[in-house]
C-alpha cells in the first residue's frame, strides 16, 4: 500500500515518467526494506535507552 502510494505521488510529480524505468528498482524493494527495518529497530532501541536513562 505505501508503495503504491510512493508510486502514486511520483506519478504526479513526474507526470507518468516514473513508469518507464519504474520496474528496475524492483529486485531491490525487499532489502531496502530490510534495511530500513533493521535502522527502524535501532531508532526505537536508542528511543528506549533515552527514556529510560
Amino acid at each position: 500500500a505505501e508503495l503504491e502510494r510512493q508510486e502514486q505521488r511520483f506519478k504526479d510529480v513526474y507526470g507518468g515518467e516514473i513508469t518507464t524505468y519504474a520496474a528496475q528498482p524492483e529486485p531491490e524493494r525487499k532489502p531496502w526494506r530490510k534495511r530500513a527495518s533493521l535502522l527502524d529497530q535501532a531508532f526505537k532501541q536508542e528511543l528506549q535507552k533515552m527514556e529510560e536513562g
